[in-house]
């Protein structure tokens, strides 16, 4: 039988927790833009700085919340 030691216990169980928390840090804030010089709506991981190019529609928890938001956006829709 094999044994596993309280070391080995304790690293398998740092590395499985680590692997649970990894898809809950790749979310963030992502923001949906309007380009005024290109008439389209962009999403960004960072909020526009450049207002003159860049109207913002909204900032979103996940990737999926702003793909569905920007597809209910009559700006978006172009």
């Amino acid at each position: 039988m094999l044994k596993i030691f309280p070391a080995k216990k304790c690293l398998l169980a740092a590395l499985l927790i680590g692997a649970s928390a990894a898809p809950a840090l790749a979310m963030g804030p992502f923001y949906v833009m309007f380009d005024n010089t290109t008439k389209q709506c962009v999403m960004s991981r960072t909020a526009p700085t450049d207002t003159a190019k860049f109207a913002m529609m909204g900032e979103y928890k996940t990737e999926a919340d702003a793909k569905m938001a920007m597809k209910g956006m009559t700006k978006c829709r172009g």
